[in-house]
């Protein structure tokens, strides 16, 4: 697809500058260094743009140490984890949700909040978007790797937050992706929609799965189809990617036409399967379709879908 990069996360041209990572301690200091910041994967916004602030900023007190160098724009650009701050009040009642609603202000920022990143991907800037993304994904699998997956030893954080290193065993530990397939499923003019378990109400969309390994995209896209449905695959081509970080995926966009229609779910996998049409992809789109509500704006499946429903795969 040519316009495969315009997904949200994807395309900003991020000068990751990794030949710098191990000076990232030293260049942290430079007067021209911006950090942004994150809450517990929550990055601080204001008026639609993250917010970015110098070295030495009084916020930072509140900030571990290590901090994540994720590139260069006009300076140097880092991220900073303040999930060790606790917001004043009941304002983390709701952070297990489905999509967590509640906003933090830390009084050093003004005018600035902690907010859930799927509520606001589609409103940042791609270049936003790509390092509030890189952060929260980088952070989380440091949150998770604690520990030396060779010795059990407690790693530190190193090149910049892109490596842990053990001091007990020497390993060195680096940042994972999962892969994962989010297929298009067609047959004729119907599309395949699926949901899980908990979703709210009325929400569906793609059918996906985690690659397997020693599996290529092809197979763990039949694979998974067949698994959750009971539908069989033919041709399988890939149209876009997208990378999720929640925790850590790397969505492979595909399409797929099924050699099969009657649907028989893995009620382990998901609640319920439909087959919609072109016409009824329209209405959901919109919210005018009497049960399915149009998957999230932001997400590849919203994506994939909008540009089906247009006729826009070249």
């Amino acid at each position: 697809m040519k316009i495969a990069e315009t997904v949200t996360f994807g395309g900003s041209g991020l000068d990751r500058a990794a030949h710098l990572r191990g000076q990232a301690a030293v260049i942290a200091q430079q007067a021209d260094a911006q950090i942004v910041l994150l809450w517990r994967g929550k990055p601080m916004v204001q008026d639609g743009a993250l917010v970015r602030v110098a070295p030495g900023h009084a916020v930072l007190d509140d900030a571990s140490a290590d901090m994540i160098f994720l590139g260069c724009e006009d300076g140097p650009v880092f991220a900073a984890d303040l999930s060790a701050w606790t917001p004043q009040g009941d304002a983390v009642e709701s952070l297990n949700s489905f999509l967590d609603a509640s906003l933090q202000e830390h009084p050093a920022v003004a005018g600035a909040q902690f907010v859930e990143l799927r509520a606001i991907m589609t409103q940042l800037s791609p270049r936003d978007a790509e390092i509030a993304a890189t952060a929260r994904a980088v952070f989380g699998w440091h949150g998770s790797h604690r520990f030396c997956a060779l010795c059990g030893h407690e790693s530190r954080m190193a090149m910049g937050g892109w490596q842990r290193d053990c001091p007990d065993c020497g390993g060195h530990h680096f940042p994972r992706t999962d892969p994962v397939v989010i297929m298009l499923i067609t047959h004729g003019n119907a599309v395949l929609l699926g949901r899980s378990p908990g979703w709210p109400e009325g929400m569906y969309s793609l059918l996906a799965g985690f690659v397997e390994p020693g599996e290529t995209i092809e197979a763990a896209v039949r694979r998974e189809v067949f698994e959750e449905a009971g539908i069989t695959v033919g041709d399988v081509r890939y149209l876009a990617s997208q990378p999720w970080p929640f925790p850590a995926s790397l969505m492979f966009g595909c399409a797929g036409a099924a050699t099969s229609t009657k649907i028989t779910i893995d009620p382990a996998e998901i609640e319920d399967a439909v087959w919609v049409t072109r016409e009824e992809v329209a209405q959901i789109f919109a919210n005018q379709h009497p049960k399915i509500l149009p998957a999230r704006k932001g997400a590849i499946a919203h994506f994939l879908l909008k540009n089906w429903l247009a006729d826009r795969f070249d």
